[in-house]
């Protein structure tokens, strides 16, 4: 759940932080008192779009920070993980967003830099923000279908990934098959080029590693009479008759005779005895070393030419010598494919046809799975919405074949209602009133909730276009979805706001010329006057007051009937 979000410089709001809890939230407050601030603050820790417009006037940034608290098996510890951003469970999960004057922002999760295309996928798994504006998106074909499979659950997931992995297999074939249909010509123009290459490559015999040895190899042979001189004078210095080992043996009898009468020298001369033993062994290296040094003109010259002919290929075929070996066997392969063009493209044809055959059955499968979530979607959005006093309306969820595969299956999907007894159904957007959609989004986001696993779910203003019992059944079914997650609502209702577990009062100060939004989170005598207001205009008389109380108490009884049902 949202925990905190604190705002600074955020259009009016200079400084607000708010402590969030469990349940139904709703913010109330005048028209025009900054309530679409807070959705517009919350949509930016979402991954919303930033605008410079959003800087309150006179301050270099804005800043938003959301801090939620979410159970260890939350989905998002997996994306985060993927993403390389660390997050303990055990610890909060904190959003930073920053906008600057200049319309540029920022983003940090858990202090953590992040772009905001990721911070936008975090964020569809946190919060979803639905206005007047978004239930729009229910119009949507794609949306709706979207959300079908979505209600379908792991099986209908799987089912789409199957078919997605056999159709973009049979694609990809039935493209191989159309461009060697189409380059066989160039092709067979470049079967003379290649056997050429291939002769030229094949008849260096070159293997891997071959030219670090040859360049080691080259360097010794250009340098052996240096090598062969060197060698020879630090030999001759180790073991010459002025050699150092002379007189080290010489130090090591001495000092052996010397320890034979004073013991405490032995160590002494163990160490000079180690040193001596040591260079002897470097000095017989030396001279294996100079008399295996080989001056040969000839093999020079053939190591050169090896390394030319390497150099030459590099050039022509690859940075490296395992590169030009990975473009032989390419071009192989390519000239074998060429001469069996026609057992080439035959293959390709029998394999796409079997892909083909393979991807009609997953399509059929997929398709018999969103029938049957179809079918148990509109059953449970149809028992919702008559709960939401839509008793009479008709609703189903039509899966039709779209005419040709894509990505996301063979089907099409339609949302289909009939709100009043004896019409036909028609597609949602024809046919249905801005109350009913609200509605009908709520019906739906109320049965999608648990698949969702969506923490935090934003209502702004949802109801408009409701009253009466339609207005105390969006109440209603909002107070009970916030049972499995944190509900929030920007409401002018009394209906809604009085079955809230929390309300937050949003007003509009000004102090020393400067116009600043506060919110105020409200209990008791604070709520009846908020309710009152809500009930009756500027004027809160002892009536309102009275009739707002009453509204309080019939919401606390119904609340706790429904907390009674469930334990």
């Amino acid at each position: 759940m949202l925990v905190e979000c604190t705002i600074r410089n955020f259009a009016v709001i200079e400084y607000v932080q708010v402590r969030f809890h469990r349940g139904f939230h709703v913010i109330t407050g005048e028209t025009g008192a900054g309530k679409s601030m807070i959705i517009d603050a919350l949509g930016l820790a979402a991954g919303g779009r930033a605008s410079a417009d959003f800087v309150r006037h006179g301050a270099d940034k804005a800043e938003i920070e959301c801090v939620f608290d979410l159970p260890a098996d939350h989905p998002v510890y997996d994306f985060l993980r993927q993403s390389e951003i660390a997050a303990d469970p055990d610890e909060y999960l904190i959003i930073r967003r920053e906008v600057s004057a200049s319309g540029k922002s920022a983003a940090r999760i858990n202090g953590q830099a992040v772009t905001l295309s990721l911070l936008r996928e975090i964020g569809d798994w946190l919060i979803h923000i639905h206005g007047q504006h978004e239930h729009q998106a229910l119009f949507y074909p794609e949306h709706q279908l979207r959300l079908l499979d979505l209600y379908g659950g792991a099986e209908l997931a799987e089912a789409l990934e199957a078919f997605r992995k056999s159709y973009r297999g049979y694609m990809e074939t039935v493209r191989l098959c159309e461009e060697w249909e189409n380059n066989q010509k160039q092709n067979i123009q470049m079967l003379d080029l290649y056997r050429f290459q291939i002769e030229e490559i094949a008849s260096a015999a070159l293997r891997p590693g071959e030219e670090a040895e040859l360049e080691d190899e080259r360097r010794k042979l250009a340098h052996a009479e240096k090598l062969m001189l060197q060698a020879g004078e630090a030999y001759e210095c180790l073991n010459g008759q002025r050699g150092a080992l002379g007189a080290i043996g010489t130090a090591m009898q001495r000092l052996e005779e010397a320890a034979r009468h004073d013991p405490s020298l032995s160590p002494l001369a163990e160490q000079i005895a180690g040193a001596y033993y040591t260079l002897e062994d470097a000095a017989f290296q030396l001279r294996d070393y100079r008399e295996d040094i080989e001056i040969n003109p000839e093999r020079l010259d053939a190591v050169e030419k090896r390394l030319d002919l390497i150099a030459n290929l590099r050039r022509k075929y690859g940075e490296t010598v395992t590169d030009i070996l990975d473009y032989l066997e390419r071009i192989r392969r390519q000239v074998e494919q060429t001469e069996n063009y026609e057992e080439t493209v035959e293959k390709l044809r029998r394999q796409a046809e079997e892909q083909r055959e393979e991807t009609a059955k997953r399509a059929e499968r997929l398709t018999l799975l969103r029938k049957r979530a179809a079918e148990r979607l509109a059953g449970k959005v149809t028992e919702e919405l008559k709960e939401l006093h839509m008793e009479k309306t008709e609703f189903e969820i039509a899966v039709r074949p779209r005419g040709a595969w894509s990505d996301i299956g063979a089907d099409e999907v339609e949302f289909l209602i009939s709100p009043n007894p004896g019409e036909p159904l028609r597609p949602l957007h024809k046919i249905a009133s801005g109350g009913e959609i609200s509605r009908m989004m709520l019906a739906l986001k109320t049965v999608l909730a648990e698949a969702e696993s969506i923490p935090v779910l934003v209502f702004d203003e949802v109801d408009t276009g409701v009253s009466g019992r339609a207005a105390q059944a969006i109440a209603e079914k909002m107070a009970r979805l916030a049972a499995g997650c944190q509900v929030f609502s920007i409401t002018h209702l009394p209906q809604v706001a009085c079955m809230a577990d929390h309300h937050y009062l949003i007003e509009k100060h000004v102090a020393e010329g400067r116009t600043a939004t506060v919110v105020t989170p409200l209990e008791g005598g604070g709520r009846i006057r908020e309710l009152a207001r809500m009930l009756g205009g500027v004027e809160v008389t002892e009536t309102t007051e009275r009739h707002a109380a009453e509204m309080l108490d019939m919401a606390a009884l119904k609340k706790s009937g429904w907390h009674h049902l469930q334990s």
